[in-house]
Parts: C-alpha cells; structure tokens; sequence
C-alpha cells in the first residue's frame, strides 16, 4: 500500500513558520513529508530534521526529502532535544508538529486504527509496545472507564467498560470490528445517528497505546525552549484534548506578571516570553474542507518567542 497522505493546513503552516533560507527546522510529525519538502524547498544553507517513530513514515520521507539538506530521525518527537544534540544542534528557528495520524494509517487496516475495517487490535504508532487489544483485554474496568472517559469524553464510558469485562470473560476481544461492534451495542440509537459511535473510543485507546498526550505536555516545553529569539512553534491539533493542552501552554508562555491583583507593583519579575502570531486558531479553508474531510477538525495554533530564558 502506497504511503499517502494529505497534509492538513499546508500553506497557512508554511506562512506561519516564516521560514529563512539560512535556519533550521523541525518537523516534529514527518509522516508522508507533505509539510517537510514545502520547508526544504526553502532552504539554501540551513536545514531541516524531521521526526517520525513510524518505521514506514521515516522510510518514505528519507526518500521524498533526497536531495534537500534534510535528515529524517526515527524517533518520537519528545526526544527532539537528545537527538538533535547529537548533530550538534541546540537551538532552531521553527518547529512544526502535525498531530493527527496520518491517512496511510487510518486507512491501512493492518494497522488497526480504523473502526471501518477489520483488523487486529493494534494502534500502535511504532509497531512496539502495548496494543490495543491488550488494554481492552487487560485492564481493569475502572481504568478503562478512565480511559474512555478523560481521553475519548465518552459519555457512555462506564457501560462500555462494563461491557467488554464482561464479553472478553468467555474470550479476548481482538479485532476492531469486534470491538466497534461492541461499542455500538451500548449505545442509544440517537447516538448512533450521528456518525460512527465508536470513534470516541477508538481515539482514546489510541492516545493510551502511543502516549500521545504525555508526549505533547513533555515536547511543548522542549520545543519552546529550543527557539532561538523569533522562532516560531506551530502545531497542528485535531481533537479537544490536544488543542486544550496547546492553547493553554501557549497562555503560559505569553503571560507576564503573575503577582497578586493588589500589589502596587511587580516584584515577580516574569515576563512573557512569547506572543501569539494568531489570537485565534487558523482553520481549514472551505476549499480545503471540500477537498479533504480529514481536515474539518484542524485547528493550528502558531506562537512566536520572544524572549529567552530569564
């Protein structure tokens, strides 16, 4: 299966990022290097590295990056730090993070993503570790309330884990069709109408089995901190969980004064080190919309630093 996907927000990322001939760029989310090649076309004497923990992605874009000064790195993007330093590289001038999965994922069924097609219980990002189906099958009824709760903001989560501690009794559940059809099962028809039910729960035990959100709260600081004065961070978020994390990073990052209200004056001394390129986040176009339903959840969030450390 061909390696596909199309890159959400392509041209309001590449604007955002305000690339300089002469920098260096992460893309922390290579994926097809959709958004990769547009930063390397770019450049002249500076340089991009690109990061993927998929073993497929980073085999794809190693080859539709030749002949660009890029270096593509198996590896999540919270070890940006550790690896770059490794090139002797210990400060950028953009990071760009896509964080959705990417259409070649969704629709490989052997990766086992998709509620649509049949598939072992995967979902593993990096093909190692924790699958799918060993959550399901493995943890408590309680965790997974937990999980289809906080990550999926399931409001059936409590019937649903009920459910699968009690089917997976008589045998594991292993496949994704089983496991949508499950989930449907516990649902009232008025949420069936609207679209497959089962995607809440899907994406919360995605988020469980690759860890996406721990890795999103370690690499925004990571990511920031690396910015040289004027760089830029942009991220590409596509459920709540993620773009609440972000927008409320990036407030941190913009706030100054934290003193008490009352206090005549600051004796804090905290400024803010960065400030929003967009107050609001940039959304798809209606042309884009059109052209890819994959990108009716984007949102890109773009902050620019403005100070160093203190």
């Amino acid at each position: 299966m061909e390696f596909k996907h199309t890159s959400v927000l392509l041209n309001e990322t590449i604007e955002a990022l305000d690339i300089k001939p002469d920098g260096i760029y992460v893309d922390g989310t290579v994926g097809g290097a959709g958004h990769s090649v547009k930063i390397a076309e770019r450049l002249n004497s500076g340089r991009l590295f690109a990061f993927d923990r998929d073993a497929e992605a980073v085999e794809v874009a190693t080859d539709r990056l030749k002949g660009f000064n890029a270096t593509v790195i198996e590896s999540n993007f919270d070890n940006m730090r550790e690896a770059l330093e490794k090139y002797g590289v210990f400060s950028v001038d953009g990071v760009l993070l896509d964080l959705g999965v990417s259409s070649y994922q969704l629709d490989n069924a052997s990766r086992g993503f998709s509620y649509r097609q049949d598939a072992p219980l995967d979902m593993r990002m990096s093909k190692s570790g924790i699958t799918a189906a060993d959550i399901v099958n493995t943890y408590s009824e309680k965790e997974l309330i937990r999980i289809f709760r906080d990550y999926g903001e399931e409001r059936f989560a409590v019937k649903i884990a009920k459910k699968i501690a009690a089917v997976r009794k008589s045998a594991p559940i292993l496949t994704t069709i089983e496991l949508s059809d499950l989930i449907n099962s516990c649902m009232p028809a008025a949420a069936r109408r609207d679209g497959n039910p089962s995607r809440r729960c899907f994406q919360a035990l995605r988020i469980e089995v690759n860890g996406e959100l721990d890795s999103l709260n370690k690499v925004l600081d990571i990511a920031f901190d690396m910015l040289n004065v004027g760089g830029v961070l942009a991220i590409i978020t596509f459920h709540s969980l993620e773009d609440r994390a972000v927008k409320q990073k990036f407030k941190e990052f913009c706030t100054g004064c934290i003193c008490p209200p009352d206090f005549p004056v600051c004796v804090c001394g905290k400024k803010p080190r960065g400030e929003l390129v967009s107050r609001k986040p940039i959304l798809p176009s209606e042309e884009e919309l059109k052209e890819n339903k994959r990108s009716r959840s984007a949102k890109l969030r773009v902050i620019r630093k403005i100070r160093g450390e203190l």
